[in-house]
């Protein structure tokens, strides 16, 4: 700590940097949190469970210290290898991060899935343990205070005390900031891991497959809720184009599991496959800055989630 006297050139100040990690059962919402608090889209967030499955770094950066997020899927009893893949992941992340934030919705009282986690976290000792408290801008006061003194007793009753318990709201930008300004003295003592103006590690190959991903989910989450992956073949720049007029050509595909489903993402006469190509060619320019050409094309790789030889093609 430093001590300052009227007489005595104040010392540096402390800077701060390492890795948090969200976790939370699927749809909590910790992609909303991560995307809130780097103040943009990093992480997909779609309304419904598994939809992460990439480990997105999103990057704090502050004059006092560089926060990495790192969001892990959803942990969750698998059913298939895929299932078991995305946990073994968790449990690596939980390991090497300096600070977890266990994301826990306000508007739902706590059940066995948040148990599963908070007894998988009791085992992780060293690691300091935040409670959010998610999505408080759908709730009353009361609700809310009885969401909070629950999660405390969880604790108790696992054996662990949460570093901090802290409600807020990322779509209302409630209390966004005081998570930030809890979770870095949690960190530790160095400098910037990452360039200033860095805000996720990914690929951006990656990142254009998530937000591909996005948009085909939407509309079809009922039918299709774990079916879809997308997999960039290639971003090249148009070579005939003038330096101040660029056009990027993406080639993606959309897999999914079974013929049947090819109908409902392409939609009656391609209007649906249209509608992801425009929705997600918007959030791929204002991510890449530059205007784009995307193509897709829809595959069926049958029942990829259960083959190794699949998983590891399409990058799991």
């Amino acid at each position: 700590m430093s001590v300052r006297t009227e007489s005595s050139e104040p010392s540096e100040a402390i800077h701060r940097a390492g890795f948090a990690c969200f976790v939370g059962r699927p749809n909590a919402g910790k992609s909303t949190l991560t995307n809130a608090l780097v103040g943009q889209k990093v992480a997909i967030t779609a309304n419904q469970p598994q939809t992460t499955r990439h480990t997105v770094r999103g990057i704090v950066h502050r004059p006092d210290a560089q926060l990495i997020l790192v969001d892990t899927p959803g942990l969750h009893k698998p059913r298939t290898l895929l299932g078991q893949r995305l946990n073994d992941v968790v449990r690596t992340t939980w390991a090497e991060v300096d600070v977890i934030g266990f994301c826990l919705p306000a508007n739902e009282k706590l059940g066995p899935g948040d148990r599963f986690i908070a007894k998988e976290l009791a085992s992780i000792k060293k690691t300091p343990k935040i409670a959010i408290v998610t999505k408080t801008d759908l709730v009353d006061s009361k609700t809310l205070a009885e969401q909070l003194i629950a999660i405390d007793q969880l604790g108790k009753e696992l054996g662990f005390e949460w570093a901090e318990i802290v409600p807020v709201s990322a779509v209302g930008d409630k209390q966004v900031d005081l998570l930030a300004d809890l979770l870095v003295p949690l960190l530790p003592e160095g400098p910037a891991l990452y360039p200033e103006g860095d805000l996720t590690d990914e690929p951006e190959q990656v990142m254009v497959a998530e937000l591909i991903r996005e948009a085909a989910l939407e509309g079809v989450r009922d039918e299709l809720p774990h079916s879809i992956a997308v997999v960039v073949e290639e971003m090249l720049p148009r070579e005939d184009r003038p330096a101040d007029k660029p056009l990027l050509d993406i080639h993606a595909f959309v897999y999914i599991e079974r013929p049947s489903q090819k109908g409902i993402i392409i939609g009656p006469k391609g209007k649906r496959l249209k509608e992801v190509g425009i929705k997600s060619r918007k959030q791929i320019e204002a991510l890449l800055g530059t205007p784009v050409f995307l193509d897709l094309h829809v595959k069926v790789a049958k029942d990829w989630q259960r083959d190794p030889r699949q998983l590891r093609k399409l990058g799991f």
